[in-house]
C-alpha cells in the first residue's frame, strides 16, 4: 500500500500551480541563498523564519521587475489611454502567494524551499496582511487592480500608505478590544519608495482674485511621497502599479516662520503634517466629519491629479517632445474613478487646476473634468452618505469651496431652466445643504461632476435612480449605469481554495481561470458520480484543514461533520448578525426541548470588526460570546451545536474560513446591502447560501436557479409597505413563542447570569427602534433554515445544489465587472495581449519612464 501523500507530494501535483522546472528551482534555490546572504545579511545559522519570508519574497519580486518595467515603457511609448482609481481604500491582503500564482511559479518555488529544508507555508505566513480597507469597498479595489493588470489596461491604483492599516481585533472576556496594525514595522518587501515624484500638496491659506485669475496663498505644504506596489496580471507578463502617498514635512517645515517655542519644537512639530498618512479611518458605512480625514481625501487627490497631469503632459506617441499642452484631450489619454465619494475632492481639484493654473475657461474646463470623472456609489445608508460642514471646508480649502459654489450656482441654473418655478427641486439638488449648519453633499457634486453615475448591483442601481438620486436620473438619465461587483478567481479560487481548482481544471481544463464564464461547462456534470464525490472531498479536506485551524486558536472541538454555517462581513445592524443570533437561540432551545432527536449538528462560525466607536456593534460582539460560552459548555447539547466567534476577520482568514463553509449567511434588509461580495466567494467555493432578497443575492439566484438558493424574508416592496404601514415588532413578539423565549431569555440574563441586564439596550432596539426590522424576517428565517437542515442529512442532493452554484459563478469575476467598466464608462477596450517582455538587461535603461 503506497504511503499517504504529504502535504508538499499533495501540492506538488496540482498543474493550476505551474510547473517546477529543474533549472528554475535550481536558480530559485541560489537566488533564495544569495538574497539571505546580501540582502538580509544573514547565514542558515543565525536565520530566523522571517528572514526565509523575506528571502523568498525577494526572490520572487525579481520575477516581477523585468515584467514591471516592460509594462510601464510600453504604455510610454503606446500612449493608451490611462485608467486612475482613486480609492480612499485598497484592503490588499498578503502579497506572496498571489504573487506566484500569476507568475505561475508557486510549484517551483515550493520544491526550492522544500530542497532548502523549508515549508512555504509556514513561510507565507510570517507575512504581514496589509489591511489598508475596513471592507467591501477597499477588498473590491483590490479585486479591480488585479482584473486590470490580467486584462491588459493601462490602469493605476492610487491611495494613501497608511502607517496603521484596520485595528486588530483581540476578543477579552467577550469583549472586543482594539490594537493598532502596525503592518510595517519589519518593513514591506513589496513596495518601492518613489522621492522623485514627490508632490507638495496645500491646505488652508487664501484666495486672492487678480484680473489675470485667482491665486490661492498663504497655504501650508504637506508633501506626498510615493510608494509603488507591482500589480501582476495572471501569467500575461503585465504588472500595472498601485502608488500609495505617504505624507512628508517638507524640510522648511515651522521653521521659516519666526517660531518661539524654537528648533526642537519645530522638528517635533512635523508629526502633525505627517499624521495625514498615519491611520485608515475604521468606519464602514458610515461618515464621520473629522477635519483629519478631510485632509487624507484632499491629500490623495491633489498628489494623484498632479502625477495624472504630469503623465499626461511628458506622453506623446513617438516622440520624445518636452509637453502636451491640449486638454481638450484629457478625456480620449484619462478615465478617472472616484471609488464612492471618498475622493470626490478631485472634481474641484482638476478644475482649480484648469482654470487657476492651467488658465483655461470656466467652460472648457467643466467640459473636460465631466468627460474624464465617474463615479461608483457603494451604499445607500444615510448614515453613510458624505455631507461636510461647509465652515470646515472653507478653513481647509478655502478655494475649492470657492469652486464648489460655482459649480452649484450653475448646476441650479440648468435645473431651474429644466424645471421653472420648481423651487423644491432646487433645494433637493443643491450641492449645499442649508439648514442648522451649510454641509456640502458630496454624492450630488460626484454626480454633477462626471459623465457616469453606477451602483454596484442592479437592485442598488435601482433603487439609486428610484429614491436618493430620483431627481438626478429624471434630469440626466443618460449618467446612471449598473456595474455589478466581481471578485477576483485567482486569490479567491486558485490561491485559496487549489483542491477545487484542480477538480475542475481536471474536467473542463484551466481556462476558467482567466474567463470564468466557462465554469457554465460543470452544469454538464452535475449528475456524475465521481465529480460529485470529488467535490465533496475537497469541502470535507477544507473543513478539516480549518477545524484543526480553529482547534489551534480556540481551544474548542469542533466536529468536522457538522454543517460549518458561517456569517462574516463588518458588525453592523443592516447585516443582521442579531437574526443569526435568534436562529442559534432557537436552534439551541429545540435540541434543549428534543434531546433524543437526530439534530443536524451545525457548528455556527460568525466573524467581523465593530468600528470602536459604534457601541451598538460591539454589544452584538458581545452577545455572539454570550451565547457562545453558554452553547457551547451544555452538555445535553454536545457536538450538535458550537458557536464561535471568529476573532480578527481579515482578508487572510477568509481564505480560510471560506473554502471550508458549507452555508453562507447574506441576511440584510432587503435594500440595505448595496452589493456584498463575500456572498460571491462563498458561492465560487462550494457554499450554499441562506439570503434575503438584497444586493448581488437576487443576480447570484439568476445565475444559479433560485431553487439552488435558500431565499426567504422580505422582498424590497414588503419592507416599503412595512414601513408605510409602520413596523411593530411586539406584534411579531407576542405572535411568535419562540421568538418570545429567545428574547426572554437574552433580557433575563439567561446568557449572561452575572450580569442580567447586559444585553437590556440589544433588546430595547430590537423591541422599539430596529431600523432593520428583525422581527419582521424572523419565522421565515427559521423556516429556511429547517430546509437547510433537510437537505444537509442528503449530501449527495447537497452538493447538486453547489454544482449548479459553482457552475452559475461566472458573472461574478471582477473581470467582467472591468470589462463593463472599460467599455462602457472609460472608452477602452480590454485586451490579452502582452507586451513583448525579455528579462534582459537592455530594458533597464529607460526604467525612468516609471
Amino acid at each position: 500500500m503506497s504511503k499517504p501523500l504529504s502535504d508538499h507530494d499533495r501540492r506538488k501535483q496540482i498543474s493550476v500551480r505551474g510547473l517546477a522546472g529543474i533549472e528554475n528551482v535550481a536558480e530559485l534555490k541560489q537566488n533564495f541563498n544569495r538574497h539571505l546572504h546580501f540582502t538580509l545579511v544573514k547565514d542558515r545559522n543565525v536565520a530566523t523564519k522571517r528572514d526565509y519570508y523575506f528571502a523568498l519574497a525577494h526572490t520572487v519580486r525579481e520575477h516581477l521587475i523585468g515584467r514591471w518595467i516592460r509594462t510601464q515603457q510600453h504604455y510610454y511609448e503606446k500612449d493608451p489611454k490611462r485608467v486612475y482609481y482613486i480609492s480612499l481604500e485598497f484592503y490588499m491582503g498578503r502579497t506572496l502567494q498571489n504573487t506566484m500564482v500569476n507568475l505561475a511559479l508557486e510549484n517551483a518555488c515550493d520544491e526550492a524551499t522544500y530542497q532548502l529544508g523549508l515549508d512555504m507555508e509556514e513561510l507565507e505566513d510570517m507575512e504581514e496582511d496589509a489591511g489598508l480597507g475596513n471592507g467591501g469597498l477597499g477588498r473590491l479595489a483590490a479585486c479591480f487592480l488585479d482584473s486590470m493588470a490580467s486584462l491588459g489596461l493601462a490602469a493605476y491604483g492610487y491611495g494613501i500608505r497608511y502607517e496603521f492599516g484596520i485595528f486588530n481585533q483581540k476578543i477579552v472576556n467577550g469583549w472586543q478590544v482594539e490594537e493598532a496594525d502596525d503592518w510595517l514595522r519589519y518593513g514591506n518587501p513589496w513596495e518601492k519608495a518613489r522621492p522623485e515624484y514627490m508632490r507638495p500638496v496645500h491646505f488652508y491659506g487664501r484666495t486672492e482674485h487678480h484680473p489675470d485669475g485667482v491665486k490661492w496663498v498663504d497655504t501650508q505644504v504637506v508633501l506626498a511621497l510615493p510608494y509603488d506596489t507591482p500589480v501582476p496580471g495572471y501569467r500575461n507578463n503585465v504588472v500595472n502599479t498601485m502608488r500609495l502617498w505617504s505624507a512628508k514635512a517638507p524640510c522648511e517645515f515651522n521653521l521659516k516662520d519666526f517660531n518661539v517655542g524654537g528648533y526642537i519644537q519645530a522638528v517635533l512639530d512635523r508629526n502633525l503634517a505627517e499624521n495625514i498618512s498615519r491611520v485608515l479611518y475604521p468606519n464602514d458605512n458610515f461618515f464621520e466629519g473629522k477635519e483629519l480625514r478631510l485632509k487624507q481625501e484632499y491629500f490623495v487627490v491633489s498628489a494623484t491629479l498632479q502625477d495624472i497631469i504630469r503623465r499626461f503632459k511628458v506622453s506623446k506617441f513617438g516622440s520624445r517632445e518636452i509637453a502636451r499642452t491640449d486638454f481638450s484631450k484629457l478625456p480620449d489619454k484619462v478615465a478617472i474613478q472616484l471609488n464612492d465619494t471618498h475622493p470626490a475632492m478631485a472634481i474641484p481639484e482638476l478644475m482649480r487646476v484648469l482654470v487657476d493654473e492651467e488658465k483655461l475657461d470656466w467652460d472648457k474646463a467643466w467640459d473636460i473634468c465631466v468627460r474624464t470623472c465617474a463615479y461608483t456609489n457603494h451604499t445607500v445608508l444615510p448614515e453613510a452618505l458624505e455631507r461636510w460642514p461647509v465652515d470646515l471646508f472653507a478653513h481647509l480649502l478655502p478655494r475649492h469651496l470657492e469652486i464648489v459654489y460655482e459649480i452649484n450656482r450653475r448646476h441650479l441654473e440648468r435645473v431651474a431652466a429644466k424645471y421653472p418655478g420648481d423651487v423644491d427641486r432646487l433645494r433637493r439638488m443643491s450641492l449645499i445643504e442649508e439648514g442648522g449648519q451649510k454641509r456640502i453633499n458630496m454624492a450630488h457634486l460626484c454626480i454633477v461632476g462626471s459623465h457616469a453615475v453606477n451602483g454596484v448591483a442592479q437592485i442598488h442601481s435601482d433603487i439609486l435612480k428610484a429614491t436618493v438620486f430620483k431627481d438626478f436620473y429624471e434630469m440626466e438619465p443618460h449618467k446612471f449605469q449598473n456595474k455589478t461587483n466581481g471578485i477576483t478567481p485567482r486569490r479567491w479560487l486558485v490561491m485559496c481554495n487549489p483542491g477545487l481548482a484542480e477538480v475542475i481544471a481536471e474536467r473542463i481544463g484551466e481556462d476558467f481561470i482567466r474567463d470564468l464564464d466557462q465554469l457554465q461547462s460543470l452544469r454538464n456534470y452535475v449528475n456524475d458520480e465521481a465529480f460529485i464525490r470529488d467535490i465533496a472531498k475537497v469541502k470535507q479536506e477544507n473543513k478539516l484543514k480549518f477545524a484543526v485551524h480553529l482547534e489551534e486558536h480556540y481551544k474548542v472541538k469542533i466536529n468536522p461533520n457538522s454543517m460549518f454555517d458561517i456569517q462574516v462581513k463588518r458588525i453592523h445592524e443592516y447585516k443582521r448578525q442579531l437574526l443569526n443570533c435568534l436562529h442559534i437561540i432557537t436552534y439551541y432551545n429545540r435540541i434543549k426541548k428534543e434531546p433524543n432527536k437526530q439534530w443536524t449538528p451545525r457548528t455556527v462560525m460568525i466573524g467581523g470588526k465593530a468600528a470602536p466607536g459604534y457601541h451598538t456593534a460591539k454589544m452584538i460582539i458581545r452577545l455572539i460570546t454570550a451565547i457562545g460560552e453558554v452553547v457551547n459548555n451544555d452538555p445535553v447539547v454536545g457536538d450538535r451545536l458550537k458557536v464561535i466567534f471568529l476573532e480578527n476577520y481579515r482578508v487572510t482568514l477568509a481564505e480560510k474560513a471560506i473554502p471550508a463553509a458549507d452555508l453562507s449567511e447574506q441576511i440584510s434588509t432587503a435594500g440595505t446591502e448595496a452589493s456584498g461580495t463575500g456572498n460571491m466567494k462563498f458561492m465560487l467555493n462550494g457554499a450554499l447560501t441562506i439570503g434575503t432578497m438584497d444586493g448581488a443575492n437576487v443576480e447570484m439566484a439568476e445565475e444559479a436557479g433560485e431553487d439552488n438558493l435558500f431565499i426567504f424574508g422580505m422582498r424590497v416592496d414588503d419592507v416599503d409597505a412595512l414601513d408605510m404601514k409602520g413596523y411593530h415588532a411586539e406584534e411579531y413578539y407576542n405572535r411568535l413563542p419562540e421568538l418570545k423565549q429567545a428574547i426572554d431569555q437574552i433580557a433575563g440574563g439567561f446568557f449572561s447570569p452575572k450580569q442580567p441586564d447586559l444585553f437590556k439596550e440589544i433588546v430595547n432596539m430590537l423591541m422599539h427602534h430596529d431600523r432593520f426590522k428583525v422581527f419582521a424576517d424572523y419565522e421565515d428565517y427559521i423556516k429556511c433554515q429547517e430546509k437547510v437542515n433537510a437537505l444537509y442529512k442528503n449530501p449527495k442532493e447537497w452538493t447538486k445544489k453547489v454544482i449548479y452554484n459553482i457552475a452559475g459563478c461566472g458573472k461574478f469575476s471582477s473581470d467582467r465587472t472591468i470589462a463593463q467598466y472599460a467599455r462602457e464608462i472609460w472608452g477602452m477596450e480590454p485586451t490579452l495581449n502582452c507586451p513583448h517582455y525579455s528579462q534582459h538587461p537592455n530594458f533597464l535603461h529607460r526604467s525612468k519612464f516609471l
